[in-house]
């Protein structure tokens, strides 16, 4: 699959061969979908927590004798059922991880680059290289090249002015290539690659 090659500035910068096996599969949402699922999971905190009956600071004594009253047998006054009692099956602190096979992630990326390249909304840029930091620039550079939502992939790292006059965009997000994800990857309308993000792929997935 061949892919023209365009510069910060709009300009052409030649063509790029993408591997077939990344670039060109039939994707599938049940594993894109399961991809999101667990980064999704995996990310949550975990630490919701209540204080059950065993936590709340209440007399153990009991209530009031067990016969003879005509009211209900009771024990203690922190049961649920009592005000100020403790909770009954409240949420606990706890992981919400759970595992996905590493082949199975592998794949997901690969059905996810290809998503972008099946919608032609892959573009592979020559590099990122900015003269300077300022927000301002960086709006009006991404909006003459048509990007208003997109996931830019550096390479190993990325260019320190480019990451700097970005991060205040919206809906703009630059990631080195070692932090490329499915999910960042369908959160945003166009996926742009480095050359160096393009070669780096292809020795990851080898």
């Amino acid at each position: 699959m061949k892919l023209d090659v365009t510069t910060l500035d709009g300009g052409s910068a030649g063509s790029v061969e993408l591997n077939e096996a990344i670039y060109g599969l039939e994707p599938r949402a049940d594993i894109l979908h399961r991809m999101v699922r667990y980064q999704l999971a995996k990310r949550r905190a975990g630490t919701h927590a209540v204080k059950n009956r065993s936590d709340v600071d209440r007399t153990s004594k009991k209530l009031y004798k067990q016969k003879g009253t005509g009211n209900a047998r009771h024990g203690a006054a922190s049961a649920p059922q009592f005000r100020g009692g403790g909770r009954a099956f409240g949420p606990v602190v706890r992981d919400h991880a759970h595992d996905l096979p590493k082949k199975v992630r592998a794949l997901a990326l690969k059905h996810a680059l290809s998503s972008k390249a099946k919608t032609s909304t892959l573009i592979v840029v020559d590099d990122l290289k900015v003269e300077n930091h300022k927000t301002k620039a960086m709006v009006e550079r991404l909006g003459k090249l048509g990007w208003s939502s997109a996931l830019i992939i550096g390479g190993p790292e990325v260019d320190e002015n480019f990451g700097r006059a970005a991060r205040s965009v919206a809906k703009i997000d630059v990631l080195p290539v070692q932090g490329i994800n499915v999910y960042d990857i369908l959160r945003r309308d166009t996926l742009v690659l480095t050359r160096a993000a393009v070669d780096a792929l292809e020795e990851r997935f080898k």
